[in-house]
């Protein structure tokens, strides 16, 4: 049907507010589903969980030692940038947490443990129990590189014989496909080689093993391995205000859990430790290299003095020589230190414009006596170290690191810069003292020129020398420098078991409880949804306002249609003056003509007419049931009337020469009650009934019966019943439980919209008063028991209308 009309049959339904209690009672009624449901979802929980590893949790509490790196001085880059927005990036806590939990550390640990190699031992009924370290009789051992390579996880089963024999059978994918490689070893050590690489075997101990057991190993990459360790840690701070990190990782096995953080924070504080040293390393490799060097110019300055002496033979100088030489050598002095800066900043240079070192630690406290040098060099160091931190938890790409990696060209430009500045001015400054000392010289011009030239052999010597115990006077500073350093962690809490975290119990148990009671409702929901005819009342009045004037439960007939009798209050007959009830209060004064038709045949439309007839006639009016369904009448087969009785035709036909109330036939039911029958079958139904003379047979029943009832054809069929309708006060129409279609009831509410039956009203046929199926009619049982409607089985026209089924 349409969507309009679709909408139109369930506008009722909309409209009516739900009633929570009697869906409520609709799912009580199947209490033993949810009963017999529960029971096997807390089974099922049980038995799932009986066969489930226990893992347990270990936790551990870590002190982070903060560096106020780029925090300290309001002048530092790496400050001046975060205030300027330039620069975004995570406390030093946040960055070390990252760290900690970062995969290239814990697989440092998986590699250090053997991690990527799990064993554990099968048992009869249960879960495989874990075993690690001592646990287990057999080591087993697989280079990582050949680990990261497998395909998929390698399986290796290992049945240990009371005879020392081991037999090793490798499960292992291959090319997309599976394999298998056995070899039975007669003792302990021994070498399995696979196609997907090669495994050693060793025994625990050296005198073998001696018992029959049966150890199962599973061989993964270091690389999934450490994904899996890295999705059971997890790392949070205690608190806003410390820097201290609590530790919690889930595993199988206590003991490797154990070891896992211990080794997980030795080898972070290895990391950090490395990290911190860098820039002293480099500073020990840039003094060695110009200590050798300067070691070897030393060594031929003073062989040279030595030589120049033993042949020049030198005496003392007089006393106004020796002041001009004093004076002279006051400004030789400074021209030494001077000589001795240019040196290092020039060796500074040299260093830094190799590419090599290009992003390298630049060497520091060296000696070089500029402030603001020093200060910027130490600055670079600082960035460079936090961008190779930055880097073990993100990429180049990281806006951090790009950022990081521009001030670092900045500041290296800005370093060169001061280092050509810095040698300009010691320039200048040699300029100014060899000017100085030209003075001095001219005045001991007079002395011997050998002295002159020992002077000049001595300064050398005096020069290199001085350079030379500054540099081993660096060296061992930054001896103490590295062997200083200390952990960036510090074990707060030893790491210690916290019990079981998994499987979680109460969690699956209240799963299975959720789907205990889930799942039935799902059904019976489910069932709801996919009922398309109706069932009860409540089905009837959500898909249409039409008034129900009454429920007739299933009974067996047992070969009489006529279920009610005279003074006697059972069920049917209680129904049926319900029934009757109802039709009155519906009936308008003087209106007697009560016509009975439904959607289709096999509804019970004839049974309902003439069980409500006969209750009418034993309350003592009189009443005529008429047999107006003439193309198939069904009024013989419930009076038990031949067809070939004459009837309501004969009169339509010919009304001048037919006597209609000689046609009217008394029943043996009740005195009361009268039936006039179809009749003969006539060609043309449809315009017999369309003639003024049933206006006129109607008229004369009336006139001499209480209550005329009208047995009509299915209106959605033929449209006799619509023709008839116009002489009649009250229409009844018969819906059947588990027969006719809720899609239905669109005809009803059409039929009511376009006002096509007088007074329309329905009755709901055949419910079935099983409390399980219709919890809507609990409490109908006081009428007493009652069996199954049988009558009214399908039948169908067969005039070329082009109805039925």
């Amino acid at each position: 049907m349409s969507n309009e009309k679709y909408d139109d049959l369930f506008t009722a339904e909309d409209e009516k507010p739900i009633d929570y209690k009697a869906i409520l009672f609709e799912y009580l009624m199947y209490w033993p589903w949810f009963v017999v449901c529960l029971i096997l979802c807390l089974i099922g929980a049980w038995g799932y969980l009986r066969y489930q590893t226990p893992v347990y949790n270990v936790n551990a509490t870590v002190l982070i030692k903060q560096d106020e790196k780029g925090k300290g001085s309001a002048s530092s880059p790496i400050a001046t940038m975060q205030d300027m927005g330039m620069l975004t990036m995570a406390s030093n806590f946040d960055n070390e947490m990252e760290i900690l939990r970062s995969r290239t550390l814990i697989k440092k640990v998986v590699n250090t443990l053997g991690l990527n190699i799990r064993y554990a031992e099968p048992r009869s009924f249960g879960y495989a129990r874990p075993l690690y370290k001592t646990d287990t009789p057999i080591k087993v051992w697989m280079t990582p590189e050949e680990a990261d390579r497998l395909e998929a996880p390698l399986n290796l089963r290992l049945d240990c014989m009371p005879d020392g024999k081991v037999k090793a059978s490798a499960y292992y994918l291959q090319h997309g496909e599976e394999a298998a490689t056995d070899k039975t070893f007669d003792r302990l050590p021994g070498v399995l080689v696979t196609p997907v690489g090669t495994l050693t075997l060793n025994a625990k101990d050296s005198t073998g093993i001696r018992e029959e057991r049966t150890i199962q190993v599973q061989i993964i990459s270091p690389t999934t391995a450490a994904k899996m360790c890295q999705g059971n840690l997890s790392a949070e701070p205690t608190s806003k205000q410390t820097t201290i990190v609590k530790l919690n990782y889930n595993d199988s096995h206590v003991g490797r859990g154990l070891d896992f953080l211990t080794t997980l924070v030795a080898l972070y504080n290895a990391d950090a430790n490395d990290d911190k040293n860098e820039v002293a390393s480099r500073t020990a490799e840039f003094i060695d290299e110009r200590i050798g060097i300067i070691n070897h110019e030393l060594g031929t300055t003073e062989n040279e003095l030595a030589s120049y002496k033993q042949k020049a033979g030198l005496t003392d100088l007089t006393s106004d020589a020796q002041l001009a030489l004093q004076g002279n050598a006051e400004y030789e002095q400074k021209r030494a230190e001077n000589a001795t800066q240019l040196r290092l900043v020039g060796f500074l240079k040299e260093y830094i414009e190799r590419p090599e070192n290009r992003m390298e630690i630049i060497p520091a406290n060296i000696g070089v006596s500029d402030n603001g040098l020093s200060t910027l060099i130490g600055q670079y160091n600082e960035m460079l170290t936090e961008r190779k931190r930055l880097l073990r938890t993100s990429s180049e790409s990281n806006p951090a690191v790009v950022n990081l990696d521009t001030s670092l060209e900045a500041n290296r430009k800005n370093i060169l810069t001061s280092v050509a500045s810095v040698l300009k001015g010691l320039e200048i400054t040699r300029n100014d003292l060899n000017r100085e000392a030209t003075q001095f010289a001219n005045k001991i011009s007079n002395a011997p020129q050998q002295e002159k030239e020992l002077l000049s052999i001595s300064r050398q010597q005096e020069i290199k020398a001085s350079l030379y115990l500054m540099l081993l006077q660096k060296r061992e500073e930054n001896a103490i420098t590295l062997a200083a350093t200390a952990n960036n962690g510090r074990m707060v809490e030893e790491p210690l078991t916290g019990g079981i975290v998994g499987p979680n119990r109460k969690m699956f148990y209240l799963i299975a409880l959720i789907l205990g009671l889930g799942i039935p409702v799902a059904v019976i929901y489910l069932r709801n949804l996919l009922r398309f005819k109706i069932e009860s009342r409540a089905d009837v009045e959500k898909i249409t306002d039409v008034p129900v004037i009454g429920d007739i439960p299933m009974t067996d007939t047992q070969g009489h249609p006529i279920v009610v009798q005279e003074n006697r209050n059972g069920l049917m007959e209680e129904v049926f003056r319900s029934v009757r009830t109802n039709v009155q209060y519906m009936l308008g004064e003087g209106q007697k003509v009560i016509l009975f038709t439904s959607t289709t045949s096999g509804e019970g439309k004839s049974f309902n007419a003439g069980n409500l007839a006969c209750s009418f006639a034993f309350m003592g009016k009189k009443v005529v049931i008429v047999g107006l369904d003439i193309r198939k009448p069904g009024l013989n087969k419930v009076f038990e009337i031949s067809h070939k009785e004459r009837g309501i035709t004969q009169y339509l036909a010919d009304p001048k020469q037919t006597d209609l109330l000689s046609l009217c036939q008394p029943s043996a039911i009740s005195p009361n009650l009268f039936i006039l029958p179809g009749g003969t079958v006539p060609p043309n139904p449809t315009e017999l009934v369309a003639r003024k003379s049933l206006d006129h047979a109607l008229e004369i029943l009336k006139e001499h019966f209480d209550y005329v009832i009208l047995d009509t054809a299915p209106i959605g069929m033929v449209t006799d019943t619509q023709l008839i309708a116009r002489a009649a006060d009250l229409s009844v129409y018969v819906c059947r439980a588990d027969y006719t279609h809720k899609s239905d009831y669109e005809l009803i509410n059409d039929l009511k919209r376009e006002n096509k039956l007088p007074n329309l009203c329905t009755l709901i046929n055949g419910i079935d008063m099983d409390q399980r199926k219709n919890g809507y009619y609990y409490g109908y049982g006081k009428y007493g028991k009652y069996g199954k409607y049988g009558y009214g089985k399908k039948y169908g026209y067969g005039y070329g209308y082009g109805y039925g089924k």
